[in-house]
């Protein structure tokens, strides 16, 4: 099962979303493979009623960094600039 590495809130607890399941779990940050950050994507492991964290994805972290950059990229090729006058 895979998940991604929402956010780190008050420096110490990691929300990890897993779109699997369509659920949100709340960890301790130091459960966390080293090199964890946010937008990193996760291999979990469900154990009984919670989640393990067993390792980072790296493949999928960067085809999903890959994929955002890209329509990024796209989004700022169609801009025209901004509507408002400069005085």
């Amino acid at each position: 099962m895979k998940g991604y590495l929402d956010r780190i809130e008050d420096n110490d607890l990691a929300v990890i979303l897993i779109e699997e399941i369509n659920e949100e779990i709340i960890i301790p940050l130091d459960e966390l493979p080293e090199g964890s950050t946010e937008n990193t994507w996760l291999q979990l492991e469900k154990t009984d009623d919670s989640f393990q964290v067993i390792a980072i994805d790296d493949e999928k972290t960067e085809q999903e960094t890959e994929t955002s950059q890209d329509l990024m990229a796209k989004l700022r090729a169609k801009s025209k600039g901004s509507k408002f006058k400069k005085k």
